[in-house]
């Protein structure tokens, strides 16, 4: 097991701010973008937070990143709208457009938004959760830049994860917030998993004749360099345990996300792609009002209910009590308040050679509790 330390929200936003200063970043954006992954962290979805600088870093060098660019409207009704992202990192375009969506659905009860020409835009559980933060339900999905998941019944990867987020208000308990990608884990959680030298969990990911691979060094090679093999879909592979309807979801993330805003297929872009182009990520944003169909305070008592139901359900384990969606996320955040986000010293190594190279200050040098 790798060691790990642990740094405050400040020092690990600083250290964000820096290198994408130092790459060119506009004031304004590096620090949406930042507060973004910052809060990711805290929330313990360490697969989308700093470790996403590993990625970032190379699509810079590529020449991938537009980290100037302004996303735009490009059409727009009383209720849909759909942005050109710029070609820049997600976040930026990604905040845009669920705002526009909340603004849409507070002024006409829906708003749907759809953004094409983007890149990464971290766990898409954040912007759900700011529709859910306004009274609204929050509906976002997205494509992704490396295709990563097998189809099932095949051993060749066709789709990416494709996460989904689905998060409700909840009146006196924390905002449900269900943030999945359709794949049975994330691409980038195999990447935590290396970084922290642990083994999978047989079924994350498959060879290319169809067999478990547990060695995490091995799944990331196959995931982010290989051609066959790769992530199976919520479910598993096959579909026994269900791996069909995991299948189903990524394709609809795909269509919601791509199809519907002109952006790219991944099996089909990289036929042409050289490795400056942009990745032209899809995005789809959808916030709802539940005031448009009964009294909010009503709609809200239920959901409480609904809630206080679950959490009353007798526990298969005493120490293991039944949770609703987002609130093992919310109960990462208060404890990462006061003890840190833990980075392992592998991150640390990585973070240093991104800092030194783009000629940012290196940040993380005492821990927390020093």
């Amino acid at each position: 097991m790798i060691a790990s330390e642990n740094f405050s929200a400040d020092v690990i936003r600083a250290q964000i701010e820096a290198i994408l200063r130092a790459w060119g970043m506009s004031e304004e954006k590096l620090r949406l973008t930042a507060e973004v992954m910052v809060e990711t962290d805290l929330r313990g979805i360490d697969s989308h937070g700093i470790s996403m600088l590993t990625q970032y870093a190379q699509m810079q060098k590529a020449g991938q990143l537009q980290l100037q660019a302004e996303p735009r409207i490009v059409r727009q009704s009383a209720s849909t709208a759909l942005i050109d992202g710029g070609a820049g990192l997600g976040h930026p375009a990604a905040l845009m457009g669920m705002n526009l969506a909340i603004e849409k659905a507070l002024a006409h009860d829906v708003g749907v938004v759809s953004v094409f020409n983007s890149h990464h835009f971290g766990a898409a559980g954040y912007y759900a959760t700011m529709a859910a933060e306004r009274g609204l339900i929050g509906v976002v999905s997205s494509t992704t830049r490396v295709i990563s998941v097998v189809p099932t019944n095949g051993v060749e990867r066709v789709l990416g994860t494709n996460p989904i987020a689905i998060a409700v208000p909840a009146g006196s308990h924390p905002n449900i917030c269900v943030d999945i990608s359709t794949s049975v884990v994330a691409a980038n959680k195999v990447k935590v998993y290396a970084l922290q030298d642990k083994d999978l969990p047989a079924g994350w990911v498959i060879d290319d004749q169809g067999q478990p691979v547990t060695d995490s060094g091995q799944a990331f090679r196959q995931i982010f360099e290989g051609h066959e093999g790769g992530l199976t879909p919520i479910g598993g592979d096959g579909s026994d345990m269900g791996g069909h309807k995991g299948y189903g979801l990524g394709l609809i993330a795909q269509i919601l996300s791509g199809s519907l805003s002109g952006a790219s297929f991944s099996p089909v872009r990289n036929r042409t792609k050289t490795s400056s182009d942009p990745d032209n990520i899809g995005h789809f944003f959808m916030a709802l009002n539940p005031a448009a169909f009964r009294p909010f305070d009503e709609f809200q008592f239920d959901v409480e209910v609904v809630i206080d139901t679950l959490h009353a359900t007798k526990p298969r384990r005493d120490d293991e009590p039944v949770l609703v969606p987002g609130e093992p996320e919310w109960a990462a955040r208060e404890e990462r308040l006061v003890t840190g986000i833990p980075i392992p010293e592998t991150l640390k190594l990585k973070v240093r050679e991104i800092a030194e190279a783009a000629g940012a200050p290196y940040l993380l040098k005492s821990a927390l509790a020093a």
